[in-house]
């Protein structure tokens, strides 16, 4: 049998669930907090094979064995691994508090509403991303991951980071601090959790499902659910469409590109996405704002001209383009040589289509399409109904091409 004692806020676990253990294994702290059994091995650890294999030599005789770990070892924690070599029925897990748990106690709200996301040995972008669409979120740091790389990533959303560092021990300290005050500072390697909070929405509404925004009821919303100017707007079929094939899902970034009334970012933004609408008129950027508000998510909204405008922008996830002025093909060059996964364009021109199918392949992009002719039901008086054609749109959508497909599948630190 394998004990799994989670610590806690930094609490030593008590004397009796280490009694009768012959192997002890856990990080360096936890191990020098308590008093082994007399005769038990000590492993302080490091790399994980070698704990593992060591673990599995004192299980084979039937050996007992304790693993240290912080907090509650079932989440983002020690369990996972320990199952998957050895069985759940072979552990015997006795959590602590986790460090996401504490932190919200120590600021007096309630985490069942929040998005916890672990950037502890890997990439940081899909923390940054969550913390830029959801109002409460809790972000497991690590090296290159902490609150100074949050706060430059998030300078100009409204957010607040509170930074929660040794947990449970003397030096415990809770901090509210601004993006940018975060991004000036060395934390050190004492944090164990930020919060990354929307302080107006920080309370939230009361959950019946815990976790984050809970899914939309429906997608592809009709035109009436935006204010637009003078029918200026992707039409919910074509919309339908550009979302299946963008994809938005939590942790990506997309840009709307030419965003008009915002309703493909709003969209993106409704299922789970960070998302950032560019838009070149005034009255259109204060559309966009006003259309995130009243769906209740947050886009990010630049004003400005596409290309130029795009420079100073995260690299996304997936990008929609709306619109079809002569300046296209070098719009869509530019979102194809910056975008992870896909581009989706959006013309009413036939004559825009050859050049951005050209920008999109000559990006690397694989490329298809369709053109999208509907038509709605319309009542006719003495309560008739005819059919009303709407414009036609061609929608393109490039996907990028592997460089190999026989190289390594990109790993995930545990």
């Amino acid at each position: 049998m394998i004990t799994v004692v989670g610590t806690g806020t930094g609490a030593a676990p008590a004397p009796e669930t280490l009694a009768g253990a012959e192997l002890v294994v856990g990080g360096r702290r936890h191990l020098d907090a308590v008093r082994l059994p007399e005769g038990a091995e000590r492993i302080v650890l490091g790399p994980l094979a070698p704990a593992l294999d060591t673990i599995e030599e004192y299980v084979g005789k039937d050996r007992p064995v304790t693993v240290l770990a912080s907090g509650d070892p079932g989440f983002f924690g020690i369990v996972r691994v320990l199952a998957e070599r050895f069985g759940a029925a072979a552990l015997d897990v006795r959590p602590g508090v986790s460090s996401v748990a504490a932190a919200f106690a120590r600021v007096g709200l309630p985490w069942d509403d929040a998005v916890v996301v672990s950037a502890h040995g890997r990439e940081p972008r899909t923390a940054v991303n969550v913390c830029r669409a959801h109002p409460k979120v809790a972000v497991l740091t690590g090296p290159g991951a902490g609150p100074a790389e949050l706060g430059a990533a998030l300078r100009h959303a409204p957010r607040v980071l509170v930074v929660a560092s040794a947990l449970g021990s003397v030096r415990e300290r809770v901090e509210r601090v601004t993006p940018d005050e975060a991004a000036g500072r060395d934390w050190g390697t004492d944090v164990s959790v930020v919060l990354c909070l929307d302080e107006s929405r920080a309370l939230g509404a009361v959950r019946t499902v815990a976790g984050g925004r809970a899914e939309p009821g429906g997608w592809a919303l009709g035109e009436d659910a935006f204010a637009h100017r003078d029918s200026m707007i992707t039409k919910f079929e074509v919309r339908a469409l550009a979302l299946a094939r963008l994809g938005p899902r939590l942790g990506d970034l997309v840009w709307d590109v030419g965003a008009g009334s915002g309703s493909v970012a709003v969209e993106c933004a409704r299922l789970g996405a960070a998302a950032v609408a560019v838009e070149k008129t005034a009255d259109g950027v204060g559309r966009i704002a006003a259309n995130a508000l009243a769906h209740g998510v947050y886009v990010d909204v630049v004003h400005g001209t596409a290309p130029e405008a795009l420079a100073q922008l995260p690299d996304p996830d997936a990008v929609f383009v709306g619109g079809g002025g002569r300046e296209l093909p070098a719009v869509v060059d530019a979102c194809a040589r910056r975008a992870r996964r896909t581009v989706v364009v959006a013309m009413a021109a036939l004559d825009r289509v050859p050049a951005a199918r050209a920008a999109l392949t000559g990006a690397g992009f694989s490329c298809d399409g369709v053109l999208l002719q509907s038509s709605r039901l319309a009542p006719l008086p003495g309560e008739v109904t005819r059919l009303a054609a709407t414009n036609p749109v061609f929608l393109l959508w490039g996907s990028r091409i592997p460089v190999s497909e026989d190289g390594p599948e990109e790993g995930v630190a545990q």
